[in-house]
């Protein structure tokens, strides 16, 4: 159950979580909004360094292309250690950002993490990205990766009927779309949502709730959908706002992780409300006090340990089952 929040209060928040937007406070860096897109990608590339531990070592990593797309899409697939090459349950894993930046870099240690605990093989994807890429090039290369995973599962040791998809913030947006495209055909055993992006439309109270130096805000949220959707579109669509989906019924088992002090808590706790309302087997995992991005910040924030084991046990509850 998610709480009633209340406006820019520094005391809902974790203490580490505090130490970290006080200091945001302290030392206020250039606002996205004022930036570039590349300038948006530099910012981003010098700071989630210093958030991430170090990354635990994998049985293998291995770098491949997407078969079938027209311009180079790389993916990168987190082998752990001490499993048998073969009939591997595994994951596609969607990356944070905004949609306009973020890549394999940028959460290599989370998939590593992930992968590291959890048995499962993490295929984490570096799909186009906005504004030069605006929706739909994103989903589109979630869709080529989702089917070039199952189409070449033999190849890669994995097995094609044991298959989940993942994603953080706005490839939590992309993982949930995805999801609610797959349903009933059989491709999909469990979903993992981290703190998703499932509201274009932005009309949550949570959006005016979170303090300054807090690392998403409205302005910044607005920048980076602008961005993404191009004029016109119905920012009710439910391919762009999942939330909006006329059902959610027979979604996998999900896993949806909130932060409490996230300008997209509310929508996130709403979406847990419809998928257990419309009998989706779903656990929300709700952090009262932490903020936005959380769970790539091991290096800093303790819950981030205890959201990847959930994350683990979520997949080893979904690697046990065998479809027939």
């Amino acid at each position: 159950m998610c709480d009633d929040g209340s406006e820019d209060d520094l005391a809902r928040l974790d203490p580490q979580a505090r130490l970290l937007v006080e200091a945001a406070r302290e030392r206020p860096a250039r606002s996205y909004v004022e930036m570039t897109p590349e300038e948006i990608r530099e910012a981003y590339r010098q700071r989630f360094p210093l958030l991430q531990p170090a990354p635990p070592e994998m049985g293998r990593v291995v770098e491949v292309n997407v078969a079938g797309s027209t311009l180079p899409l790389a993916m990168r697939l987190y082998y752990p250690g001490g499993v048998k090459h073969g009939d591997l349950p595994w994951m596609l894993y969607l990356h944070g950002g905004g949609w306009v930046m973020g890549g394999l870099d940028s959460h290599d240690v989370l998939c590593r993490r992930i992968a590291a605990a959890s048995g499962t093989v993490v295929a984490a994807l570096d799909y186009r990205l906005a504004p030069e890429y605006p929706f739909p090039a994103a989903l589109e290369d979630v869709r080529l990766a989702f089917s070039d995973i199952r189409s070449r599962a033999l190849q890669f040791g994995l097995d094609p009927r044991r298959g989940a998809i993942g994603g953080d913030s706005a490839g939590g947006n992309l993982a949930a779309v995805l999801a609610l495209e797959q349903r009933g055909l059989g491709t999909l055993g469990a979903v993992v949502l981290i703190y998703p992006n499932l509201d274009s439309a932005q009309e949550a109270a949570s959006y005016d709730r979170v303090p300054r130096g807090s690392p998403l805000e409205r302005q910044s949220m607005r920048m980076f959908q602008n961005h993404y959707l191009p004029p016109g579109i119905d920012r009710r669509d439910w391919r762009v706002s999942p939330l909006y989906a006329p059902s959610l019924a027979g979604l996998p088992p999900t896993l949806l992780i909130t932060a409490g002090v996230d300008p997209l808590r509310d929508e996130g706790c709403a979406f847990a409300e419809r998928l257990l309302a419309e009998g989706v087997a779903v656990t929300h995992a709700y952090f009262p006090g932490q903020i936005h991005g959380f769970a790539n910040m091991g290096a800093k924030l303790a819950a981030a340990d205890a959201a990847n084991a959930m994350i683990a046990l979520h997949l080893r509850i979904f690697a046990q089952h065998r479809p027939q």
